[in-house]
C-alpha cells in the first residue's frame, strides 16, 4: 500500500534541494549572448512586435474597477477558466460563463462549485467555433477573458485541423464580435509554448516564436490575429501569456496531475516521458489573479504579457521529490508513448515577470511548495481523484 505524507510534511519538505536556475535580471554577458543568438537567426533588427510597445516607465496604478463589471469567460468550464470564473465572482463581477455545449448539460468544472455560486452564474452553452453564438454571448459584456482552446500537445499531433478551427478561428470570432460590439477590453490567452525551447533566459516578451507543435503554432497564429486587430482597428486587446499553470482540477494530460494520481493510487511504477525538460510553474490561483490585475490596468492595451514566476524545475526532479513524499517505494519508468518528437520537445522554459510587475499590481503568492501541497490535498479527496484514470495515458 502507498504511504502518504501529511500536509505539514509537504509544506515543510517539498523541494528542499531543487535548483531554481537563473532568474536574476540580465547581466552583460547574457545580453551579449542574446544579441548573438538573435543575429544568427535573423532577429538582430527587432520586429514591430506587440511586446515592443512596452516601456517600464509606463507603469501607473490600475484605474479600472472590476467590481460590478459584466464579464465573459470563454472556456469557463475548463481548468484555468473555472478558477478565473470563481475569482471574478468573489470580486463582485457579474459573470457570464461560456461553456461548451453538450447533451449532458455539463458545465465542466463549474459543476463542482457550490450550488449557491452556480445559481449566480449566467451560463451560455455554445461552441467557440461558431461566430453567431460567440457574438450572442458577448452582447452586453464589458470585458472578455478568452480562454477557450484546445491545449493538449499530443492530441495536436494527430488532429491539427481541430486546433486551427478552435484556437485560430475561435479567437477570430471573439475579435470580430468585440470589434462589432465595441467591447471595452479583450484579454486573449496565449501560452509559453509559443516561445519553444528558450534561446535565452529568463524569457521575456521579445523572445522569438517557435512553432514546435501544431498546438503552439495555432496559438502563435491566434496571438498575431489579436495583434492585427489592435493595430488595424484599435481593438482594446491584451495578450496574456501564462507559463505552465497547475493546481486543483487540472486534467491528467499534464505532468503534475499525472504524477500525483499515479502515486495516490498506489502505483509502484510511475510512467513519464522525458525527465530533462524544465518548466516555470504557476499555481492556478496566481494565474487567475494575473488575469484580473491585467484587466484592471489601463496600461496593458496593445501589450502581450507573461505570467511567470522566474523559477524553473526539471520534470525529473519534480517527480523524484513527489515520490519521496507520497510513495517512496515508487520508481520512475520511461514510457515511450509519452515522449514528444525530438524537435517538438520544449527543453527549457523559464519566464520573466518584469513586464507584468511593471504594468500591474500582480505578484505570485504561491511558491511551488505551497501550490503543490494544496494541489495534492485536493487530489486526496476521493470524490476528486475518482474522475481520473491514472492507469491510462491521457493525451
Amino acid at each position: 500500500m502507498a504511504t502518504t505524507a501529511s500536509p505539514a510534511a509537504l509544506e515543510i519538505a517539498l523541494f528542499p534541494t531543487i535548483s531554481t536556475g537563473s532568474c536574476a535580471p540580465f547581466t552583460g554577458h547574457l545580453i551579449l549572448r542574446r544579441l548573438k543568438i538573435e543575429a544568427n537567426i535573423g532577429f538582430s533588427q527587432k520586429k514591430p512586435r506587440l511586446a515592443s510597445l512596452f516601456t517600464p516607465q509606463n507603469h501607473q496604478e490600475p484605474t479600472m474597477e472590476i467590481k460590478g463589471k459584466k464579464v465573459l469567460v470563454t472556456g469557463a468550464d475548463g481548468f484555468i477558466g473555472s478558477h478565473l470564473t470563481e475569482t471574478l465572482m468573489d470580486l463582485g463581477c457579474d459573470v457570464r460563463a461560456f461553456v461548451y455545449y453538450n447533451s449532458f448539460n455539463s458545465w465542466g468544472w463549474l459543476d463542482s462549485l457550490p450550488r449557491e455560486k452556480q445559481q449566480q452564474l449566467d451560463i451560455f452553452a455554445g461552441d467557440i467555433r461558431d461566430p453567431n453564438g460567440v457574438e450572442t454571448a458577448m452582447q452586453g459584456v464589458d470585458v472578455v477573458f478568452h480562454l477557450a482552446a484546445l491545449i493538449a500537445i499530443p492530441f495536436s499531433y494527430h488532429s491539427p485541423d481541430s486546433y486551427v478551427d478552435t484556437n485560430i478561428k475561435g479567437t477570430l470570432n471573439v475579435l470580430q464580435a468585440a470589434r462589432k460590439l465595441g467591447t471595452e477590453k479583450v484579454l486573449v490567452t496565449s501560452t509559453s509554448e509559443v516561445y519553444g525551447t528558450a534561446q535565452y533566459v529568463p524569457i521575456d516578451e521579445n523572445h522569438p516564436y517557435q512553432g514546435q507543435s501544431p498546438y503552439s503554432a495555432t496559438k502563435i497564429g491566434a496571438d498575431r490575429l489579436a495583434e492585427s486587430f489592435y493595430r488595424s482597428f484599435d481593438l482594446p486587446v491584451t495578450i496574456v501569456r501564462p507559463f505552465n499553470t497547475y493546481g486543483p482540477r487540472q486534467s491528467a494530460r499534464a505532468v503534475i496531475p499525472t504524477i500525483i494520481t499515479q502515486l495516490l493510487n498506489g502505483a509502484e511504477e510511475i510512467k513519464l516521458g522525458s525527465l530533462s525538460p524544465t518548466r516555470d510553474f504557476n499555481f492556478v490561483k496566481d494565474s487567475a489573479m494575473g488575469f484580473v490585475e491585467i484587466a484592471k490596468s489601463d496600461n496593458v492595451i496593445g501589450e502581450e504579457i507573461n505570467l511567470a514566476t522566474g523559477v524553473e524545475v526539471s520534470i525529473g526532479k519534480l517527480a523524484k521529490t513527489m515520490i519521496e513524499l507520497i510513495n517512496p517505494n515508487a520508481q520512475i519508468i520511461t514510457d515511450d508513448e509519452r515522449i514528444r518528437p525530438g524537435k517538438s520537445e520544449v527543453e527549457r522554459l523559464l519566464g520573466s515577470a518584469d513586464k507584468v510587475k511593471s504594468l500591474t499590481e500582480w505578484e505570485p503568492k504561491y511558491d511551488l511548495r505551497a501550490g503543490l501541497a494544496e494541489t495534492v490535498e485536493w487530489f486526496r479527496d476521493p470524490k476528486n481523484i475518482a474522475g481520473y484514470k491514472s492507469w491510462l495515458y491521457n493525451i
